[in-house]
C-alpha cells in the first residue's frame, strides 16, 4: 500500500490498491494546480523529458506521440464512447470470454462437451501484456487480471460470475489442469489498444482436430455495448444484498435521473443502503 501511495507499480495491478492511484492523482492534480496558483514552479518540460514523465514508464515516447498526432485536430477520447462491463474482470479479458464461448458454442454444436481430458493444450493468442498474462492466478483479483484463468473458466462452464473467482471455483481440480495447459502467443500486429486488439483462443485436441475462436469486439465494448436489459440484468446480479424493492428503486432513479435532478438524491439513497 505504501508503494502505491508512492507511485503506481504495475505489480499492484489486480489488487485493492488500484483506486488509490486514481484517488491520489486526482488528489496531487488538486494540489499541484493550488500550489501553482501561489506562484510555484517546475520544468515546464517535464512531460517531455526522460528525466521526467519518462522516468515512470520505459515505454514512453513523447517524439513518437507527437509525430504520430501531429496533424490529428481530436485524440481517441474525444470520440470514444464509454464500455460497460459485461463480465466482473478486467476489460482485457472480455475478448478472452467471447473468444472461449465461442470454442464451447462451436464444440456443443457438433455434440461434444470440453472435456479436459482430451484436450492436449490451449493456445491464447493476445497482446502483449505486463500484468495480464498469469497462469495460475492464486488470488481473487489476480485471476479477474489473468488470460488464461477467464478463457479456462468460460470453456468450462460457458459463463463467468461473479461467483467464478471465489476459491471454491478456483481451485478447482479440473480448471487447474486445463490452466497447465494453457500457454499465451503474441504477436506484433496485436496491439494492447481496447480499440485496436483481439483475442483468439485456439484448442488443440488429443486426436489431432483443433477448434479456434476470434473476438474483435467483444459484448459491452463501445461498438457493441449492452442492452438496457443486460445492464439491468447485471446490476442486479451486483446487488443480491439488496431487496428487490430497493433494487428497482436505484433502477428507476438512474433511468429518470436527468439535469433537473440533484445527484446528492441518489447518493443519499445509495448511502442508506
Amino acid at each position: 500500500i505504501a508503494t502505491s501511495f508512492a507511485g503506481a507499480p504495475m505489480a499492484n495491478a489486480g489488487t485493492t490498491t488500484k483506486p488509490l492511484h486514481a484517488g491520489k492523482a486526482a488528489r496531487f492534480g488538486l494540489e499541484a494546480a493550488l500550489l501553482a496558483d501561489q506562484g510555484i514552479e517546475g520544468n515546464d518540460n517535464i512531460l517531455d523529458m526522460p528525466s521526467g514523465f519518462g522516468a515512470f514508464y520505459d515505454d514512453f515516447n513523447p517524439e513518437a506521440l507527437i509525430a504520430e498526432h501531429y496533424n490529428n485536430s481530436e485524440f481517441l477520447l474525444h470520440t470514444q464512447d464509454i464500455a460497460l462491463k459485461r463480465f466482473p474482470a478486467h476489460l482485457g479479458m472480455h475478448w478472452t470470454i467471447d473468444a472461449a464461448l465461442a470454442v464451447r458454442a462451436h464444440l456443443e454444436e457438433n455434440s461434444m462437451i470440453p472435456n479436459v481430458d482430451k484436450i492436449k493444450k490451449i493456445i491464447i493468442k493476445a497482446p502483449q501484456s505486463k500484468y495480464i498474462n498469469r497462469p495460475l492466478p492464486s488470488t481473487m483479483h489476480e485471476a479477474r487480471h489473468s488470460f488464461q484463468f477467464n478463457a479456462c473458466t468460460a470453456l468450462l462452464d460457458g459463463e463467468v460470475t461473479p461467483s467464478s473467482y471465489h476459491n471454491s471455483h478456483r481451485r478447482r481440480a479440473q480448471l487447474i489442469t486445463l490452466l497447465q495447459k494453457t500457454e499465451i502467443q503474441t504477436t506484433d500486429d496485436n496491439k494492447p489498444s481496447f480499440n485496436d486488439m483481439y483475442v483468439e483462443v485456439h484448442i488443440h485436441l488429443k486426436d489431432g482436430s483443433e477448434v479456434s475462436g476470434r473476438c474483435d469486439t467483444p459484448y459491452g465494448h463501445w461498438r457493441n455495448p449492452l442492452s438496457d436489459a443486460d445492464v439491468v440484468k447485471k446490476f442486479s446480479a451486483n446487488t443480491v444484498s439488496l431487496t428487490k424493492q430497493n433494487q428497482q428503486e436505484l433502477i428507476r432513479r438512474v433511468k429518470d435521473m436527468d439535469a433537473s435532478e440533484k445527484a446528492s438524491d441518489l447518493a443519499k439513497l445509495m448511502y442508506c443502503y
